[in-house]
């Protein structure tokens, strides 16, 4: 893989950084103030779904990191190597984490969907979840794969 390449995705990944950080510092607490002062019997439901999405934050930026990781391993001609796999198993522990929570919370997205007549935040809510299990099981073959092909190269590297 070139260079470049590698480069735009590193960007990519980083600008993906920057819209979330932004998100959960501006928009996400002025949500939170204006559903309060507008609507206070939603209060309830918005403040543990809020707080699902700050905690996803966590795992969502160690991901990211473990992705740049990864484009760096290509980078430096290491991409088939036990690190490029454990940054692999790290992205998917932390989709699965996501996803999980989420799957938790969405008994709130239901109930505030519900009682605001508004099916789209439903949606959202199953959209983050299975954005993250598509990830998690991407992340899943791709260690796998990764996982052959460097058995599979170790093998040739002991055949004469």
């Amino acid at each position: 893989m070139k260079r470049g390449s590698t480069l735009f995705l590193k960007i990519v990944v980083l600008l993906m950084g920057i819209a979330i950080l932004a998100a959960c510092v501006i928009p996400l607490p002025l949500l939170a103030t204006e559903v309060s002062k507008r609507a206070p019997e939603f209060t309830k439901l918005l403040y543990p779904i809020l707080m699902t999405v700050y905690i996803t934050v966590i795992p969502f930026f160690i991901g990211l990191y473990q992705a740049i990781k990864v484009l760096t391993f290509i980078d430096k001609k290491v991409a088939f190597s036990e690190r490029s796999v454990h940054s692999l198993k790290w992205i998917k522990y932390c989709a699965i984490i996501i996803s999980s929570l989420y799957v938790l919370c969405l008994p709130l997205f239901y109930f505030l969907a519900d009682k605001t007549d508004a099916p789209g935040i439903m949606i959202i809510g199953l959209i983050l979840t299975f954005a993250s299990i598509v990830i998690a099981t991407f992340a899943a073959v791709l260690q796998r794969l990764l996982q052959e092909a460097i058995s599979i190269k170790s093998e040739n590297d002991l055949t004469v």
